[in-house]
């Protein structure tokens, strides 16, 4: 579910004049929808239930491979996973579910940064082979499969000129992202990601052990649309395609620079903050701190090297940054500064946290002070500045409240090797755990609200840190959509009950 830079630095450089990445399986090939007999209304029973898809289950070879998540500090072990390769297999999966009363999860890009897609002794449904694409030039409308992850998103509407907001790491879930609101490189240029989502088809529960297919746009179940921008995924039914209104976009610059050691990280935050939440609207930006470097990333759409530079003049004339700069494709950029999964750490650990006000300088000392004793190279206090458009809600509203933050920032640590038994305890976990925790409860008074793409198990008040005032709202809707809780984990939305609704009227 997260999506942008938490896994060190990104590559200075993109590939210069490489082609855009190919995307093999994706098609432009519409899933077939649930037939009629599957649509039952209340108390009526359906038919037994019976798995459809790519079915793995613990006896088979592809076990542990179709089990893993991305972060490996988190091991669970499922009764079976369904992939599924048409919308079909996810309303077959779901009433297998209700039918045999076993817990279920959604899962589509394996980022659940608390491991909650996946679940021991229950099922998970896959979405991640729902890769189809149908992209109408004309109307700037992209209908995509819920399987779909952000390179593949990229690089292929780049392929026609055309872009939507993501966040930076290729291998996250595009409907994940989605979900939760969305932000990356060109968020403060279209908004959050959840901002252009125009359109879905959702497979949820019906009637006592059923599942159906609805669709939700500003016309049809426009509560559900409103709570799919935002709420997270898994949260209501389980997506299988999405719509989005998609931007023009040739190309961008890419800007990368890099100071030495934090010696000069007092002056080189102030000036972001001050900085890149105000400057022109195109230009999205992302700082990170490593305990022996700062880097500054900006994108800048259809605009120069010169125009980018002065744009970020104010920060880069701090000191003598190495500065670098590439014009090409979006899908080209996106691409270059990918890291390969298997070169990234096993285990991560993410606190997320809104800013309003720009911090003092006792907050930036505390920032300085935590990344200089950080404990791998791979820990990073990422920032990520809003402002622009992110403070124009699109038509229909969205669930996602903190629209009028100055900046989200992040601390994340990543720790240990990538191998063939995940969940084995590494030595280095207690010291990255308490750190990043006594870190995060030091930066308590400077921030506002919680990212619910990047959760904490140990988050207070983590209802409203995640929706603020929106949180009763989305009670009901999961209410109507959700009654029986089907879809559950540790930091769900539950359903609102009829006492709560008669207080909320």
């Amino acid at each position: 579910m997260h999506d942008f830079s938490r896994r060190g630095l990104l590559k200075a450089t993109a590939a210069a004049g490489a082609g855009a990445v190919a995307v093999p399986g994706i098609m432009a090939a519409d899933a077939p929808s649930a037939s009629a007999a599957t649509k039952r209304p209340g108390g009526v029973k359906c038919k037994p239930a019976e798995l459809t898809g790519r079915i793995v289950r613990p006896n088979d070879s592809g076990y542990t491979d179709a089990r893993l998540g991305w972060d490996q500090l988190f091991s669970h072990y499922p009764l079976v996973i369904v992939f599924a390769q048409n919308t079909q297999d996810v309303v077959n999966a779901l009433t297998w579910a209700r039918q045999n009363d076993v817990a279920l999860r959604v899962r589509s890009g394996r980022h659940s940064l608390e491991g909650w897609s996946n679940v021991d002794n229950g099922l998970v449904i896959d979405v991640s082979e729902l890769k189809s694409v149908h992209i109408d030039t004309g109307s700037h409308i992209a209908t995509v499969g819920a399987g779909l992850n952000q390179l593949e998103a990229v690089t292929t509407l780049a392929k026609q000129n055309l872009a939507v907001t993501t966040g930076t790491e290729g291998s996250v879930g595009l409907s994940g992202a989605t979900l939760g609101g969305g932000l990356g490189f060109l968020t403060r240029w279209l908004g959050m990601a959840c901002d252009s989502l125009v359109g879905a088809e959702i497979v949820v529960p019906s009637g006592d052990e059923c599942a159906e297919v609805i669709k939700a746009d500003l016309h049809r179940n426009s509560d559900l649309l409103w709570a799919l921008r935002g709420a997270g995924n898994g949260n209501f039914g389980i997506a299988t395609s999405l719509t989005y209104k998609v931007a023009p976009l040739k190309s961008v610059t890419y800007l990368t620079a890099t100071w030495k050691g934090i010696g000069d990280l007092h002056a080189v935050f102030d000036a972001y903050q001050r900085t890149a939440p105000t400057t022109d609207d195109r230009l999205g930006t992302q700082l990170e701190i490593h305990r022996n470097q700062i880097l500054l990333f900006g994108v800048l759409p259809e605009g120069t090297p010169d125009e980018t530079k002065q744009l970020l003049a104010p920060i880069l004339s701090i000191d003598s940054p190495a500065i670098t700069t590439q014009v090409g494709n979006w899908g080209d950029v996106y691409a270059g500064f990918q890291i390969p999964t298997e070169l990234e750490p096993a285990n991560w650990k993410f606190h997320s946290q809104f800013t309003r006000k720009p911090f003092p300088s006792e907050a930036i000392d505390i920032v300085t002070s935590f990344m200089k004793d950080a404990p791998t190279d791979d820990s990073n206090f990422f920032v990520q500045a809003f402002g622009g458009n992110v403070r124009r809600s699109p038509r229909g509203g969205t669930a996602f409240p903190h629209r009028h933050a100055l900046f989200y920032s992040e601390p994340g640590v990543g720790w240990g090797k990538r191998g063939t038994q995940p969940g084995v305890c590494d030595p280095l976990t207690s010291q990255c755990q308490a750190w990043i925790a006594e870190f995060s409860q030091a930066l308590r008074p400077y921030v506002n609200g919680a990212y619910v793409n990047v959760p904490n198990i140990g988050q207070q008040d983590w209802e409203t840190a995640y929706w603020d005032s929106n949180f009763e709202r989305l009670r009901e809707i999961k209410a109507k959509y959700d009654p029986h809780n089907v879809f559950q984990y540790d930091q769900s939305i539950p359903p609102a009950s009829s006492r709560s609704e008669h207080e909320h009227r």
